[in-house]
């Protein structure tokens, strides 16, 4: 008998949401789960730029869509967001724990380890960590109650797994400044593994699969100097495209991956193989 393994990635029917759905990466993740048969809730504390992506989302792949504004520092607000994507598609059946933050105040962000203000650490965590915390509790809740299983993908970094090479700072522009890697992000991003890793093992009876995906450095207007200084570190030689994410979210978010739970996907371009 023939079997039609394509039809695992099938997610039509299933409802899934993305959290920081409007940023850069968020996009390209909303956009691939539509193109994959999800509706999709698009959730961003800016929600003029998710309803915009929810408005083109709907145009261009016919699925339906539900802009959703969450501040994910505020437990209230997360309840809500869980509540009113509930309220829309009745089901949740895909997460996407993506969200993450850069400071508003960037020098306080970019500060060296020495210098770090406590206040700045806790900011960054709040969102990073803490966040991610919440959303999986109120999600995993409704899952659990459905007894349909489900799968959450939470994004990481590839320096919440490595540490980064400082050397490829040097002379290199983003953010309209000098940058780094400030040891709060790495912290946050391990967090996230260590988080994946446990709630995988305590959903399994509930056959919800928990798994990460780590995004390796992603192009999004560093300066040329940047690009090379990080490619040179690369075993493919450069850096990635947002789109490069999306095949790996929509593998564990659909059947093709039901027998994969606690893992970490790299999508780094070789780097963590040196």
């Amino acid at each position: 008998m023939k079997k039609q393994f394509i039809k695992l990635f099938d997610l039509s029917g299933k409802t899934a949401i993305v959290t920081g759905g409007a940023g850069i990466l968020g996009s390209h993740f909303c956009m691939g789960l539509a193109d994959a048969g999800a509706n999709v809730a698009v959730v961003d504390i800016n929600i003029e730029k998710a309803n915009e992506l929810a408005r083109t989302i709907e145009k261009d792949y016919g699925v339906k869509t539900l802009a959703v504004y969450c501040d994910l520092t505020s437990e209230q607000s997360v309840k809500e967001m869980v509540d009113s994507v509930v309220s829309e598609f009745k089901t949740i059946d895909i997460l996407h724990n993506n969200a993450a933050g850069k400071s508003s105040n960037l020098e306080a962000f970019f500060a060296p380890f020495e210098e770090y203000e406590l206040n700045q650490w806790k900011e960054i965590m709040s969102t990073n960590l803490d966040g991610m915390f919440l959303v999986a509790k109120y999600v995993g809740k409704v899952m659990k109650q459905q007894k349909n299983g489900g799968s959450i993908i939470q994004t990481a970094s590839i320096y919440g797994v490595l540490a980064p090479d400082n050397r490829i700072y040097e002379g290199s522009f983003y953010l309209d400044r000098q940058i780094n890697t400030p040891a709060i992000y790495s912290a946050s991003k391990g967090g996230v593994v260590a988080l994946t890793k446990y709630l995988s093992t305590y959903w399994a009876k509930d056959k919800i699969r928990v798994n990460t995906i780590t995004p390796g450095g992603v192009e999004s207007g560093q300066n040329e100097i940047f690009k090379q200084n990080y490619s040179n570190r690369i075993p493919l030689g450069r850096m990635a495209q947002a789109d490069e994410m999306v095949g790996a979210l929509i593998y564990l978010a659909s059947d093709a991956s039901s027998y994969v739970t606690g893992q970490n996907i790299m999508i780094d371009g070789g780097l963590s193989s040196w």
